[in-house]
């Protein structure tokens, strides 16, 4: 068995002395294992960090082996970022959830373009939170837990939508959560409107509001926590939402 796939590596680990076990999202295979002879030394590990993008040859005796990579890194997006720690945590953030949520060898062509779409657009001038929480909506959409964000939920309008129902994922207007708004999660506009202004504390609402929706419906029934990049960007939103205006 052989294939040849662009791939975005999601992590390493060490099998024996001097081999590793490396995980890839793929274009047309889905999330593939593969295992990469002296991927645990020093020399070789350094290329194979997450966010990388890489050519991927798979081979195997048979197709349920784990079977071997030969990579040959196309981007190496991780090192771009080396001196951009809110970046690198982003770029991390979303190989982890990836590596975490995804099935084993079921293609997910779209959501591969779109995770390709989202690491060309980390290198633009653009605010790096506010890519991830859009990103992340995508995730729960391709994996069939999208949010709908198109009316509220309790008045079928349009208008005002500023909050999310924990439960349905739906939006819910100004009006429409009057009675319930503390029990509402926060929703920023810019996740409806990929023109609108970010304001202070945005970026935080939209981790709160993916982070939620992630944690229910991907990561505790695949008995994850949270994951450690995210934690940190998390953490960092929260952090720049507290700072005084200038």
């Amino acid at each position: 068995m052989e294939w040849t796939d662009e791939g975005l590596i999601l992590s390493r680990r060490r099998l024996g002395e001097t081999d590793a076990v490396v995980a890839l999202f793929t274009r047309d295979h889905g999330r593939h294992l593969g295992l990469i002879r002296g991927g645990a030394g020093r020399r070789r590990g350094a290329s194979l960090q997450p966010g990388s993008i890489a050519v991927a040859r798979w081979r195997a005796r048979l197709e349920e082996q784990l079977g071997t990579f030969a990579l040959e890194i196309l981007v190496p997006t991780a090192a771009a970022f080396m001196d951009d720690a809110g970046r690198l945590d982003i770029l991390v953030a979303a190989a982890e959830l990836l590596d975490a949520v995804l099935p084993e060898r079921q293609p997910h062509r779209e959501l591969y373009d779109a995770t390709r779409a989202f690491l060309d657009a980390l290198d633009e001038d653009v605010p790096a939170g506010a890519l991830l929480v859009r990103w992340e909506a995508g995730v729960l959409a391709a994996l069939g837990f999208g949010l709908d964000l198109s009316c509220c939920a309790a008045t079928g309008s349009t208008e005002d939508l500023v909050h999310v129902s924990p439960r349905s994922g739906r939006a819910v207007s100004r009006v429409g959560g009057r009675l319930h708004a503390d029990r509402l999660l926060a929703l920023p506009p810019f996740l409806r409107d990929p023109g609108a202004a970010i304001a202070a504390g945005d970026v935080a609402a939209g981790l709160v509001l993916t982070g939620h929706f992630l944690s229910r419906h991907l990561l505790a029934p695949a008995g994850r926590q949270d994951l450690p990049a995210r934690v940190r960007v998390v953490e960092r939103a929260a952090r720049m939402a507290r700072l005084p205006a200038p």
